[in-house]
């Protein structure tokens, strides 16, 4: 919450955050029943800077086929990520938020026919690099999707709880590097479940495809259960 100048300010702030929240959650539940009646699965990915998100989709796409699948990346700034995952042949477009620290669901509203195609199984939503803002923002999606990487140590989860309680799946990325960090993954994954548990947790490398496996195997019978419902 900003600085309150005086009670009366803390109010404004507060109303308009909600007057904000609220709009957002009704364009959602808009996409939402979109996406539904064509049986289209969302995944939004939600991690802090650098923990590898556009590399484990970067692997991702290029072995889901025959799946139709489009890509929608938030970022403060650049185009770079969407660039790099136009080259596995994906529909990809930059959402470029303008310093704001999470994606909004009018932001994918507005982008979205900029990746849409006929008869599409699957959009991923990359959001902005940040494990709080996008956290309470609902984007229309089927499932929040938690990444926390090797070398961001094992305290995550109860640094930001609230992503891990609301994400479906966590994935541990850069798994790969565990033999060369001072890294307790027991710990990590004690922490894990100790604000969700039972939560789902594959530990995957984008680089030498530790885990890809069963990640594809998750995110295909997300795509099923979403079908199944739409048929």
């Amino acid at each position: 919450m900003c600085e309150t100048k005086g009670e009366g300010h803390h109010h404004q702030h507060v109303a308009v955050h909600r007057n904000v929240m609220e709009a957002n959650d009704a364009i959602a539940t808009g996409l939402r029943r979109g996406f539904s009646a064509r049986g289209v699965l969302v995944l939004n990915l939600i991690s802090a800077p650098g923990s590898g998100k556009t590399a484990l989709l970067e692997r991702t796409l290029a072995q889901l086929q025959p799946l139709r699948v489009s890509v929608l990346v938030g970022d403060v700034e650049t185009e770079r990520d969407a660039e790099r995952l136009r080259r596995s042949g994906v529909p990809a477009a930059q959402i470029v938020t303008a310093g704001t620290c999470h994606l909004e669901a009018g932001m994918v509203e507005s982008h979205l026919p900029d990746v849409d195609q006929p008869k599409l199984d699957l959009l991923f939503v990359e959001n902005v690099g940040n494990l709080v803002c996008p956290t309470a923002y609902d984007l229309g999606e089927d499932a929040k999707v938690v990444l926390v990487s090797t070398t961001e140590g094992e305290d995550k989860p109860l640094k930001y709880p609230a992503i891990f309680h609301r994400a479906e799946l966590a994935l541990v990325t850069k798994a790969d590097l565990v033999p060369h960090l001072d890294f307790d993954r027991e710990q990590l994954l004690e922490n894990i479940q100790a604000v969700h548990p039972g939560m789902a947790v594959l530990e995957v490398s984008a680089k030498t495809g530790q885990g890809i496996d069963l990640w594809l195997d998750w995110i295909r019978a997300k795509v099923g259960e979403k079908q199944s419902l739409h048929a």
